[in-house]
């Protein structure tokens, strides 16, 4: 398991080098990365995801709150010996 674990970041990092190696001097020279096309996805998916990290935040912070509330009742609780 340990080998293929390995053998896997291997992978990343020959992928991150081939980027490197072919995007960062394209990007010296001024060459676009990302057609038009890529921009407006890259953009939907952003728009997205900031749309979803808030409504987790939401959920996750009612759900924070409910427990919350719920602990301090049962504390409560048992403090009072009910």
């Amino acid at each position: 398991m340990v080998w293929l674990i390995l053998a896997m970041f291997v992978c990343v990092l020959l992928g991150a080098a081939v980027v490197g190696i072919v995007a960062v001097p394209a990007r010296r020279e001024g060459k676009q990365l990302l057609t038009e096309r890529g921009e407006e996805v890259v953009s939907g998916v952003a728009r997205r995801t900031d749309k979803v990290v808030s409504s987790a935040k939401d959920a996750t912070g009612s759900a924070a709150r409910a427990a919350r509330n719920r602990t301090a009742s049962v504390a409560q609780r048992t403090e009072t010996g009910d």
